[in-house]
């Protein structure tokens, strides 16, 4: 290499551009000036990728902690479970014999500890024990738990008249992410601003280390920020923790590297290559270069368009431009930092490491599809899908399919017959058992997925079904299923379930679930109570097949529901519900209706092939055969039509009021034939007969049953103080619902943490699960 006089004087070396060093790396001799020796004993340009593991070394023990944790939990849920079994299976073989010693009352016949028995003296009460329960840790990760289940406060933005700005609220992340995020910038601030120097005597001496800090950190993050984006991903399967969790951290992680990216750009316009003769040394390494800092800023304009369109506020506003632009112009992003760091170093080694990731995640994918198998019926055509309308203008996808899933899982759903490009996250309302087969066949469950319309993909739904009515079905091609419960509700003593309004979606397969372990002895859970606020008791009907079968199925004494009514009858103009309108779309319609009956006629034909190959030639099997597949789509329900909500309907001043709660005939609103369960209501009241009536009389409670509904809101601190007494040794608590009462149920849980370090009532655990409303 040229020595630097030669450089300085503008003679441009022979060697070729591909022969150079990738950086402005100016090697100290001894006739080169004290600042450039100096500055290559202080922070050397070879050495400068530590700071890149730097990054690497803090998410390593950030995600060992986590994993030791989450295998800390499932092995304790393992073991508290097999014990159990051990112990029902040990009290079965020294229970009384039936006909001589049978026990008639149902409370002592349900005890684990039966009386009389055949052989040896009477058993006496002993204390559970836990294996590998660590007092210590339970204590320890209690008062984490006490102080980061409590959240932050809101955040309320003025609003600005002149400028038609109203009036916003700002939801911070959760202490334990802030906590996360804080730590995180701490790290890259101190590891770019503490090491010294920040900058060279002269830009001749090579670019300034605090930005080649920050631009190896920027880098070294790239693959964390994509594996925590990614629907499959390594991350999930070590920590039980689902993707729609580990997103926030993929927000705040782009966030982070932008303002690394913006650390690393601005000491090179501080000291800037055409001041000290820097721009003629730069141009001796790199010729035809025309913008020194072009790859820089083709990389950081993407990087700026990414983290400013994923602010919660825009993301919502434009949710389907964000979904659309979003990972294309991530392609571009990480396209240009190959461009702009030019192997500098080991930043290649991160940026093919983000390619690879982003390539096996999305090859993984491929088996979450229900379309990509080829061994099933469902391959390149999707699955056949229903839609019913349920009260209170409640929409409910029922999807046959041979995919698996566990409770509280969700899957992406997209209906080309709909909408062709949208693709939607909804939470599985039904329990994946043998014990709710399909009539599509043995090796198929019915899929539920029941939400509120609101806008978009889930409104053209609603209008789909109001055009077509109950007897179309609709191509529905799934992806997932996804995310899921990090514990099992059946490791633990006592259950509570909180659900607002849809929420009960998330909490429905759960519930089922755990009454079928409990049935079968495969759950240790005694006490399970579930509080569901809804606004009118028509709700209700959404899930009216599942509460009978919570009811009846579970045993005796141990599962309560509460459910509260918060809001009065909508009475319309017409004094009944009417069809609410459907807006009339027709190229839109026309289009969707032709792609749908493509994939119908695809399945018609490939049906029709796998008949007459069944049929192997006999005329008579085949007219049977096809008759049978012609009956084996069923009507669907008979469908409710509600208006969107108005105005609480209350008394008109120059009419007499009527305090009589009226009956309605429900057979014009449902179907006659279906079962329903009585809740004590006639049908729901007025605003002001709803008033009176709660100040008026107490509602009554089936103390026996543990089932009742009252008017009013839930008193979360007051229920939770109640349900704190019969805690057993571990307690869950579930809550999806409005972030009202998502803010009630985590400050309450956060409280109760002290019980669990104070050690005075042997309680080792309450672990609070929260659920996202919107999925």
């Amino acid at each position: 290499m040229p020595q630097l006089p030669r450089l300085l004087q503008g003679i441009t070396p022979t060697r070729t551009f591909q022969s150079l060093v990738e950086r402005i790396n100016i090697p100290a001799t001894s006739s080169s000036p004290a600042g450039l020796q100096a500055a290559v004993k202080q922070d050397p340009w070879k050495k400068s990728g530590k700071y890149a593991l730097g990054w690497v070394y803090f998410c390593i023990i950030l995600l060992v902690l986590t994993i030791a944790i989450h295998l800390y939990h499932w092995m304790s849920d393992r073991i508290r479970r097999a014990t159990f079994k051990e112990v029902v299976a040990k009290s079965s073989t020294t229970s009384s014999p039936d006909d001589d010693y049978e026990m008639g009352n149902m409370p002592t016949n349900n005890s684990s500890h039966m009386f009389f028995p055949r052989h040896g003296p009477l058993p006496q009460q002993q204390e559970e024990e836990t294996l590998l329960s660590f007092g210590p840790l339970n204590r320890l990760i209690a008062l984490l738990r006490y102080l980061f289940y409590r959240p932050l406060p809101v955040l309320r933005l003025p609003a600005v008249p002149p400028l038609r700005i109203k009036e916003r609220e700002i939801s911070l992340p959760s202490p334990g992410v802030t906590v996360l995020v804080a730590a995180a910038v701490i790290f890259v601030t101190l590891y770019c601003f503490v090491p010294q120097p920040l900058y060279y005597a002269s830009i001749r001496f090579g670019s300034p280390p605090l930005a080649i800090r920050a631009g190896m950190l920027a880098v070294a993050m790239m693959p964390w920020i994509v594996a925590l984006s990614m629907k499959a991903n390594l991350v999930t399967l070590l920590t039980g923790i689902g993707h729609e969790r580990l997103n926030v951290l993929h927000r705040w992680g782009g966030y982070i590297c932008l303002f690394l990216s913006l650390v690393h750009t601005i000491p090179f316009y501080i000291t800037p290559f055409w001041d000290q003769g820097g721009l003629t040394v730069f141009k001796s390494y790199f010729r035809g270069q025309s913008y020194i800092y072009g790859t820089g800023v083709a990389a950081l304009v993407p990087l700026i368009f990414l983290c400013v369109h994923s602010l919660p506020f825009l993301r919502a506003w434009m949710y389907e431009v964000f979904v659309a632009l979003h990972v294309p112009v991530s392609i571009i992003f990480l396209g240009m930092l190959f461009w702009h760091c030019h192997n500098y170093l080991t930043s290649w080694n991160y940026l093919w490491a983000t390619a690879a990731i982003w390539f096996t995640s999305y090859c993984v994918r491929v088996f979450f599809l229900n379309w990509a198998n080829p061994w099933r019926l469902s391959w390149l055509i999707g699955e056949e899908a229903a839609v019913t309308i349920l009260p209170e203008n409640a929409v409910k996808v029922t999807v046959p399919s041979q995919v698996r899933w566990r409770p509280g899982q969700y899957v992406y759903l997209r209906m080309p017959g709909i909408s062709v490009f949208e693709n939607h996250p909804f939470t599985i309302a039904s329990l994946c058992s043998d014990d709710f087969p399909s009539e599509y066949g043995e090796r198929y469950r019915d899929m539920t997925l029941v939400f509120r319309p609101f806008g978009g993909f889930t409104r053209k739904v609603l209008n789909a079904a109001i055009d077509n009515g109950p007897m179309h079905t609709y191509r529905a091609f799934i992806d997932g299923p996804y995310g899921g419960m990090q514990r099992e509700l059946a490791s633990f003593d006592t259950v509570i379930l909180f659900a607002g309004g849809s929420g009960i979606t998330a909490i429905v397969s759960h519930l089922l679930d755990l009454i079928k372990k409990m049935r079968d002895s495969k759950a240790v859970t005694k006490q399970v109570h579930v509080v569901w606020a809804l606004k009118r008791p028509e709700t209700m009907e959404w899930f009216k097949e599942e509460l009978r079968i919570c009811r009846e199925f579970a045993p005796p004494e141990t599962v309560h529901c509460q459910f509260f009514i918060t809001a009065a009858k909508r009475i319309g103009p017409s004094g009944f519900p009417l069809p609410p309108p459907s807006p009339h779309r027709p190229v839109s319609d026309l289009v969707h209706g032709k792609l749908d009956k493509a994939f119908h006629g695809i399945a018609s034909k490939r049906n029709s092939a796998l008949i007459r190959d069944e049929a192997a030639g006999d005329p008579e099997k085949e007219r049977e055969l096809r008759r049978e597949n012609e009956d084996g789509i069923s009507a669907l329900p008979a469908p409710t039509f509600l208006p969107p909500p108005k105005k609480a309907h209350t008394r008109r001043p120059n009419k007499p009021t009527n305090l009589a709660i009226p009956s309605i005939n429900t057979a014009q609103l449902h179907n006659a034939n279906s079962a329903s369960i009585d809740f004590g209501f006639p049908s729901t009241p007025t605003l002001l007969q709803k008033n009176l009536m709660r100040f008026a009389f107490l509602p009554t409670a089936n103390k026996k049953t543990g089932w009742h509904t009252e008017y009013g809101r839930p008193d979360i601190p007051f229920m939770l103080k109640g349900f704190q007494r019969g805690f057993g040794k571990r307690a869950c608590v579930f809550v999806c619902g409005p972030p009202s009462m998502r803010v009630d149920v985590q400050r309450c849980v956060a409280r109760i943490q002290r019980t669990v370090w104070g050690g005075g009532e042997g309680r080792e655990e309450v672990y609070l699960h929260t659920e996202n409303y919107a999925i």
